[in-house]
Order: structure tokens, then C-alpha cells, then sequence
């Protein structure tokens, strides 16, 4: 049984996502049910203990909002080294990933079906990840709905705890307005630095290209990557 999404959030919090309808295929409900209870991690289970559930400590990657998840597959086969923890709120994402990671018999990742904000504040030790990515993330075109945008200063502040020294933030979006929002936002902490350089994006960076983003591109659609690292303890 996968993992919902906790009771105890509370219902005026303002999410930066939105459960949007799908259905599952018949195989992605088969591997949801059979993969699950070795890869899914739930909210009520606490901090994540790496060498409980990875067996070994490594560096550790997060991804919020992975979608179906067939980039984090690619980045959990190309980097065996490290260890990496996905997060989504759709069902489908979520059957698709266990399924593929069924297929790939990946043992370096795990994923919750949760609100990204309460597994950070409930799951996730400080100083633990080495990298936090969130690609893609829901723009909120209009302007009413910027409050909801998740790259603002306050979820900064919440993630900065949660890196180590050294680590990075890897942002990706392909709506300009956001970048440069994205852009401000982390330009203006004091205890990240922009790898790029100062008020530049990132032209190289080791991020498979999303079938979104594939799409997105055919049509003309820009795409701006920003990679900062924690500079402080």
C-alpha cells in the first residue's frame, strides 16, 4: 500500500502543487504493489537513517517532484556511488518509478508520496544531503498564485540546514519570469554562492534531459539551470 499524503498537514498550508487527476496503468499499480514495501518511505517512519536503508553511507541526493521519474532512474544508473531519495505526490509518478526501478533492480534509490515541506522538516537530518534538486517545478504563471511558487526565501532557508557544507541546490526551469525569480532569491543569501558566477546560468551540469523538457524544447522553449553551493558550516 503506498504511502498518502499525511492527515496531519494542515488544510489552509499553501502547497506548491497540485494533485492533478490520472490514473495508473494496470503495470504501475502491479509494481506500486509489489516494489513499495522495500523502496517507499513513509513520513511516520522519521529521519532517514541512510545505513538502515541504503546499507552503506554515500553521498545523498534528493529530488523533489520527480514526475514519472525516468531522470532520476538515469541518475541513480549512472551514479552507483551515490544514494538517492525521490519525492513526488502523483500516483502515477510513483507507480512508474518502482516499476522502472523493479526493471533497472536499482538498489541506490527510494521514494515518498508526501508533501516535500513535511518530509524536510520531519525526515530529513541536518547535514545530511549532499545535493537537492527540483526541477521543473509548477511556475504559477499568474501573479495572484506566486505565493505558491516553491523557491522562496523561507523554503531556502529550511533547505540550507538540511545540506552539508559544500552542498548544492540544482534548480531547473523552463519558464524565464521563475528563473529570474529563482535567480534573486538565491543571489540573495548570504551562504550560497552561484558556481556559475555572479547573476549567471549554469550551462554545464550533469541533469539528463526530461522528455518534458524535450518537448518544451521542439517548440522553442527556453531552459535556465542554477546551480549555488552552501558556503557556510
Amino acid at each position: 500500500m503506498t504511502g498518502p499524503i499525511p492527515d496531519n498537514v494542515p488544510l489552509r498550508t499553501v502547497h506548491s502543487f497540485v494533485i492533478r487527476a490520472g490514473r495508473m496503468t494496470e503495470a504501475q499499480k502491479a509494481a506500486r504493489d509489489k516494489v513499495w514495501p522495500q523502496f517507499g518511505l513513509e513520513v511516520a517512519d522519521g529521519i532517514v537513517r541512510q545505513e538502515q536503508i541504503f546499507g552503506r553511507l554515500a553521498p545523498l541526493v534528493l529530488e523533489i517532484g520527480f514526475g514519472m521519474g525516468t531522470s532520476l532512474i538515469e541518475m541513480a544508473k549512472a551514479a552507483p556511488d551515490k544514494d538517492f531519495i525521490g519525492i513526488e505526490v502523483h500516483p502515477p509518478g510513483i507507480g512508474n518509478i518502482l516499476k522502472l526501478v523493479d526493471q533497472e533492480q536499482l538498489r541506490n534509490l527510494r521514494v515518498y508520496q508526501a508533501d516535500a515541506r513535511v518530509v524536510l522538516e520531519k525526515c530529513i537530518a541536518d547535514g545530511s544531503l549532499d545535493c537537492l534538486q527540483v526541477y521543473f517545478p509548477d511556475p504559477w504563471h499568474k501573479k495572484r498564485h506566486h505565493k505558491r511558487r516553491m523557491i522562496q526565501p523561507d523554503f531556502i532557508n529550511e533547505v540550507r540546514s538540511k545540506l552539508v557544507a559544500g552542498g548544492v541546490i540544482h534548480l531547473a526551469t523552463d519558464w524565464q519570469p521563475y528563473a529570474e525569480q529563482m535567480m534573486r532569491v538565491l543571489s540573495a543569501e548570504p551562504d550560497f554562492a552561484n558556481i556559475a558566477g555572479e547573476n549567471c546560468y549554469a550551462t554545464r551540469h550533469a541533469r539528463p534531459s526530461t522528455k518534458f523538457e524535450q518537448r518544451g524544447q521542439k517548440l522553442g522553449h527556453g531552459v535556465w539551470d542554477l546551480l549555488f553551493a552552501k558556503t557556510g558550516a
